[in-house]
């Protein structure tokens, strides 16, 4: 991959489709805009343009052209945009026709939004909340990438890093006039002062809920003994057969995940191995060890057993109480008492899901961060607090060093190949 080079791809749906949009970007996008247009049309103005093939002059379409001359683009590069009609063979050949004249290539996944960083069009929060928003497949994320992709958290992050610097300056000043016991003792009750702020501020940030469950969803496990309802109760969440439903004891023997979005907000529910400590013969023994590290690493268990015998916090269900003259499992305080089978109470079940969901979820107006970014500013957080804590200057001053250099990173300002490798190769190829 070399930044240098033009790279063209289709930016749009698959085909056919009622439009298709091939975006050029590189130092070549106006001169292949040209060999197919004919002439380069005004900047940032919608053109109607007849496309010829460069060497035959046959017509391979009437378009809509845009011409964007860098570094104010998308890529940061001289870019152009091809809208054509959207049926196959008028890609291909278009395609056909731009991979023909010299220094074009097709694009790599994640080609343009990569360019974008490295052009500084944008920075790692952002593409990374741009990431998110490609994949976001409930309302809850499309808010929170939307406000990822759109630089909350970057100028959040901007404005510690320049407290920092702020802090730091008031540091190499003491240094300097260190001597001056005015100047001295002024710039350490200030310095003190910024850092305890500066620290609770991102504390509090670190507090907030994490990125992880809006985007693999909230984890619910079924557990209980075999034949508890856990089966018949993750179909009816589901809305589909997603376990086999069967009265033979250890019908499941491994752990059955179905994700799904309940109020706007994405769940994976989690079907396990009934647990017994009698009769259950090896691969089902297996089936009861992952249904245990299941439970232990949920966010909410519903508890289908014998009322007590559940795992700490978890929901008491009385299920199954459609079925009359039959042993169940009766409990005198449950959270819930519903019948997957005729859906009583599954409703309520689901209700009571969400609201507990939205309390383990970021709120409306805040910004989650996933691993990476947690990762990072706590290392910053981290080298406030060693700040705070230091009287050698010199070590303080290094503290705050450390400290701007996490949110340098959180940003991309300083930043591994390997990562943005693995970052941009997850993106489309033409985004």
């Amino acid at each position: 991959m070399q930044q240098g080079e033009t790279i063209y791809a289709l930016s749009s749906g698959a085909p056919p489709a009622a439009l298709a949009i091939i975006r050029i970007s590189g130092a070549q996008a106006g001169r292949a805009l040209e060999a197919l247009a004919g002439v380069l049309p005004l900047a940032r103005r919608a053109s109607l343009r007849t496309l010829r093939h460069p060497d035959t002059r046959d017509m391979l379409d009437q378009s809509v052209v845009l011409w964007f001359p860098g570094p104010k683009t998308a890529t940061g590069e001289d870019l152009a945009e091809l809208h054509l009609h959207g049926g196959r063979a008028v890609v291909r050949a278009v395609e056909a026709a731009l991979g023909g004249l010299p220094g074009l290539r097709l694009a790599e996944p994640g080609e343009f939004t990569r360019r974008a960083f490295l052009n500084g069009r944008m920075d790692l929060a952002e593409a990374e909340g741009l990431s998110d928003l490609l994949f976001a497949e409930t309302e809850a994320q499309r808010v929170a990438a939307i406000r990822m992709a759109s630089g909350h958290l970057s100028r959040q992050v901007e404005s510690w890093r320049h407290e920092v610097l702020r802090l730091s300056a008031l540091v190499e000043a003491e240094l300097d006039f260190s001597d001056e016991d005015d100047v001295g003792i002024h710039a350490t009750d200030a310095v003190g002062e910024g850092i305890a702020t500066l620290a609770g501020a991102i504390d509090a940030a670190l507090a907030r809920p994490r990125a992880e469950r809006l985007r693999d969803g909230i984890r619910v496990v079924l557990a209980g003994p075999p034949n508890s309802g856990k089966s018949t109760l993750l179909n009816a969440l589901v809305q589909r057969d997603a376990a086999i439903v069967s009265d033979i004891a250890g019908t499941t023997r491994d752990i059955i995940e179905a994700p799904v979005a309940l109020g706007g907000i994405p769940f994976v529910l989690t079907d396990t191995a009934g647990l017994r400590d009698d009769g259950a013969e090896a691969i089902e023994q297996i089936g009861i060890a992952r249904a245990r590290n299941a439970m232990e690493a949920a966010d909410i268990v519903l508890w289908l057993g014998p009322e007590g015998d559940g795992p700490m916090g978890a929901w008491e269900i009385e299920a199954q109480i459609d079925r009359t003259g039959v042993s169940r499992e009766t409990k005198r305080a449950p959270r819930h008492r519903l019948s997957a089978h005729t859906g009583e109470g599954v409703e309520r079940l689901v209700g009571d899901l969400v609201e507990t969901a939205r309390t383990l979820l970021p709120s409306a107006g805040e910004t989650a961060l996933n691993a990476r970014q947690h990762h990072l500013l706590g290392e910053c957080a981290a080298a406030l607090h060693q700040a705070s804590d230091q009287s050698d200057l010199l070590l303080r001053a290094e503290s705050l060093r450390l400290a701007r250099l996490a949110l340098d990173q959180l940003l991309g300002r300083t930043h591994v190949e390997d990562m943005l490798d693995a970052l941009f190769g997850a993106f489309c190829i033409g985004k």
